[in-house]
């Protein structure tokens, strides 16, 4: 990748003045990204219960996608047929590819781990295995063609001891060399990704090491996961500052409002997420008052908007009265109403977020919003 490329991928435009908030721009193959941004998470190609062109219109720039189950199916072969994932997509705008890491997280695909890399389980497939190797994270993403690919990672369990967590974080420094190595397309950004549990000491070793390989950008993984959210962003907050400043940060999974906002307080650019359409599968929305379960009987009769703040088309159109009647109806219409306000919300804040960077009062901003969103003020 030629050095005056990578001197352009990413500038920082805006700080706020009463915290580490900032604002910049990510130039990909398929144009500039505004941060901080959240990425929808279309694993298969979609973001569930919504079009493209829906996500596009919301000011979505940039989604993220899974290249191991894009790998399973439809395959290299076809995405390479319609020369590219963007194209296969009909996406014109950014694209992340998760290397596979994340399935480690899951007992369907993990079959096991080595040095090699990991065996994981072909559920399209009768469960067949696949070694998935650093090389192949990396041979996988150069074809499928994304803007940023990730590096495969080990990613360790919530709750497992630090000796394991210790040699997952040796593996995962092992194997980002590797992709480092492997990796050959000049149009594709790389990022690197710590591991080290809720361990600062491991983190802050691991970042250390991954500085001198010199990614595109830093991403946390292994969050978001199950530990307890205050000790979360004691993480976030001890090994921000380990991350060289002319990189994009980006942590891994989260999406709730109140995270994300804390999360932009302490420098973080990006984040991804499938929490706000996974709650709202469940009937779940975020308002900027905070969340309401709209299968509450009390939403029975009450023909207000989901949410008197918000201008979205859902909010213009319908009552909580009749989303409640689909959504406890199990009308699958009444959980893709909450999806797109809930994406919509989302796209929202961090619009809003970027706003009071570029004003220089995010800080005021985030206080005021998580005190009406979670009645806690930000410490």
């Amino acid at each position: 990748m030629a050095s005056k490329r990578k001197s352009e991928v990413f500038g920082i435009t805006h700080r706020d003045k009463k915290s580490l908030a900032r604002a910049g721009e990510l130039n990909t193959a398929h144009g500039r990204i505004l941060t901080p941004f959240f990425m929808p998470v279309a694993t298969k190609g979609s973001v569930k219960h919504l079009s493209l062109d829906e996500v596009e219109a919301f000011g979505v720039r940039c989604m993220i996608s899974n290249s191991f189950i894009f790998y399973l199916r439809p395959g290299l072969e076809t995405i390479q047929h319609a020369h590219g994932l963007h194209q296969f997509m009909g996406w014109k705008h950014g694209l992340f590819t998760d290397s596979g890491g994340f399935q480690i997280l899951d007992d369907t695909f993990l079959h096991s781990r080595s040095e090699e890399g990991v065996i994981l389980n072909n559920p399209f497939n009768n469960n067949t295995r696949e070694l998935y190797t650093p090389e192949k994270a990396m041979q996988v993403q150069n074809t499928l063609g994304s803007d940023v690919a990730m590096v495969l990672d080990d990613v360790p369990k919530f709750g497992t001891s630090k000796p394991f967590i210790t040699e997952t974080l040796a593996r995962t420094l092992k194997w980002a060399k590797r992709c480092k190595a492997a990796h050959d397309n000049d149009k594709q950004l790389v990022f690197g990704i710590s591991q080290g549990g809720t361990y600062v000491d491991l983190r802050r070793k691991g970042i250390a090491a991954l500085n001198k390989l010199n990614f595109d950008g830093m991403a946390l993984g292994g969050m978001a996961i199950g530990e307890p959210k205050e000790t979360m962003q004691k993480v976030i907050d001890a090994i921000r500052e380990e991350i060289p400043e002319n990189k994009p940060v980006y942590v891994m999974g989260l999406g709730s409002p109140e995270d994300i906002i804390k999360a932009i307080h302490s420098g973080i650019d990006i984040f991804d997420s499938c929490f706000p359409s996974r709650i709202a599968r469940h009937g779940t929305a975020m308002t900027w008052s905070g969340r309401v379960s709209i299968e509450n009987l009390k939403y029975q009769h009450d023909f207000s908007r989901l949410d008197e703040h918000c201008d979205c088309r859902v909010c213009k159109e319908h009552t909580k009265a009749y989303i409640h009647h689909l959504c406890k109806n199990r009308e699958e219409t009444g959980f893709r109403l909450v999806t797109f306000h809930n994406i919509y919300f989302v796209q929202k804040l961090i619009e809003k977020s970027r706003q009071a960077i570029c004003e220089g009062t995010f800080a005021a901003f985030a206080k005021q919003f998580l005190k009406r969103y979670q009645q806690t003020p930000m410490k």
